[in-house]
This record gives C-alpha cells, structure tokens and sequence, in this order.
C-alpha cells in the first residue's frame, strides 16, 4: 500500500463528512483511511467516524482513544498505519481531487522520503491565498544542499512523509502541546535522504475563527517554549545545532518574536508573555540580529520586528488594529 491517510477528530462534526468525503473522491485506490476520534464530546463526531467505517470496510478504520491531543491521535496513527507514505489532514480541512495521482506521480518520479505540496487558504468559502513554498520543482533535495528548506510551512498536512522515517528515528509528536508539528517537521526535514516538491495546490486550509491562530487564550502560547527546547535540543543531541544555527535563529524570529508576540499582543499588549519571547530568543541566538537570513524578511516585518525589540507592544498593536480596519 503506497498511502496511509491519517486524521485525528475531535468535535468536528460540521466538517468531518466534507474531508473524508473528499478522500474518498480521489481518483486512486492504492490507500487506507485511519480515522482516530480523541475522545469527541460533541456527540457526533465519533459516530460519524464509526458510520463512514462502516460503509468502507475495505478503506476506513476508525480507533477511538481518550483525549490527548492532535499530536498523540498523529502518533497513534502511524503505528496503525500501513502505507508507505503518510498523508496528514486535519479534520476540519479538505484535498483537492487528484491530490493522490499526483503524489503517487511523485513518488515514482522523485522517490523522496518527503514530498510537498501547495496549498490554499479558505475562509468563508473562498480561496484567500495560495501557500505554495519557493523551492525546486525538478529535482530531489536535502536540508543539507537546500537549508532554505527550514523556512517553509512546518505543517504536517504540507508534505506526505515515508513512514519509516517515524519508526526507524522514534520521532514523534509530543502530546498536548500547541506547535507540536513545529518541533517535529524539522526534525524530519534533516533525517530525509532526499526530499521534492510539487506545486500543485492540493490542499485546502479551512480557516476558523477558534483555530490556534485566532485563540484567545494568550497563556498557551508558553508552549512554544516546550517546543522550541524540544526542537533545540535535539539539534543539539544529533551534533546539528552549529551547522543549522543561522536556519534555528531564523525559525525562532519567525515564529516567537513575530507570530506568537503578535498573537499575544493582539489580545493582550500588557502580556508578560511578551517579555519572555524577547528574552528567549536573546538567550537562544545572542546574536540572531546578525543573522543573514533577516535580510530576506519583508520590510513590514522589518519594521515590526524593530519595534517589538523596542518593546513597543502597543506602536504594533495599534499598526495591526489599522491593517484590520483597512482589510
């Protein structure tokens, strides 16, 4: 078997019918479904699992588990899985519908351990933005030769992943956790003998005001810590820490002085998560100022990373409240 789809569920039963429904309307056979409900209390979404297994006994599994987050239901997953190759979809999310023929296209082209894709942002409906990350189209590459490659979409439903890459490293998502494919993507992306990409937009990101970039519980957003020790650490243990330092500082400017300070900013300037994130990264990277990556950030993020060193948390907030009242 070349596929192993897995999708973790938890109260989605407004969408859960549309994403299975749109795996099952690929025009390809070689692949299972592996639906794990982590403890739903909506009433409906385990059910639904167990009524689409019902109907597809030779496609769909489902597996019913105590909550534990999205990344142990992953995880849980890829020890049920079968396939070869991991495709990752977050319930409330759905594929366009050749998205199997070209993997499978891919794969017998490149053979890469990982290959990604393109994606699209929806919201209410509509495609907003494509999500297609800037890397080669017609070759096999690694962290190694492309370093670049740490700079793209973190996400596990972006990239499909052999699956012996899980079972011959022992990596796996940590539990109950936000950022849990942040400290495990890249540590995939270095232990991949090759990797490839393809442009397509094969998958459609379904945004919703409850998602984790929309959440209001600022305090979470401490997990980053967890995750980024996580990601660091291992780095440091498999003697890559040095050889990826400018690609890592990168990584924490990107996500903990940019996205995560604007999160919590936006709902709370007085945060003293603010303080941490600045203090984190300065402990982490002293000299991540210097860092040449920074080159490439635009000239908006530039300037909100100036003054988020300045510590001018409502200068931002005000600035983001008029590029909201813009649109």
């Amino acid at each position: 078997m070349i596929f192993s789809v897995v999708i973790p569920v938890y109260n989605v039963k407004d969408y859960l019918p549309k994403c299975i429904d749109s795996v099952l309307a690929q025009d390809f056979t070689d692949y299972e479904v592996i639906l794990i409900d982590d403890g739903s209390t909506d009433g409906e979404s385990g059910a639904i699992c167990d009524r689409y297994a019902a109907a597809h006994p030779e496609r769909i599994r489902a597996i019913h588990k105590p909550n534990g987050g999205v990344g142990e239901a992953r995880n849980v997953g890829i020890e049920a899985a079968q396939g070869e190759y991991l495709i990752f979809i977050d319930s409330d999310d759905y594929i366009a519908t050749g998205m199997f023929r070209v993997l499978d296209d891919a794969v017998a082209r490149f053979g890469s351990d990982i290959i990604g894709f393109g994606a699209a942002l929806e919201a209410n409906g509509v495609v907003v933005k494509e999500l297609v990350d800037p890397l080669p189209t017609d070759r096999t590459f690694t962290l190694a030769d492309t370093p670049e490659l740490m700079q793209t979409m973190p996400s596990p439903w972006s990239r499909i992943w052999r699956r012996s890459l899980f079972l011959d490293s022992g990596v796996r998502y940590p539990a109950r956790i936000w950022y849990e494919d942040l400290c495990t993507s890249v540590k995939l992306l270095a232990l991949a003998k090759s990797a490839a990409f393809v442009p397509d937009i094969l998958y459609y990101y379904v945004d919703r005001t409850n998602s984790i970039t929309r959440n209001t519980n600022t305090a979470r957003n401490a997990e980053l810590f967890t995750a980024f020790d996580n990601l660091l650490g291992w780095y440091r243990e498999n003697g890559l820490f040095e050889r990826y330092y400018n690609e890592l500082s990168r990584l924490a400017v990107d996500h903990v002085l940019l996205a995560a300070s604007v999160r919590v900013l936006r709902v709370d300037p007085q945060s003293e998560l603010l303080d941490r994130f600045q203090d984190y990264v300065q402990a982490q990277f002293p000299d991540y100022m210097e860092n040449p990556y920074l080159q490439t950030l635009s000239r908006s993020h530039k300037l909100i990373l100036r003054l988020l060193r300045q510590r001018k948390y409502r200068t931002v907030r005000m600035l983001f409240a008029v590029k909201d009242k813009l649109g």
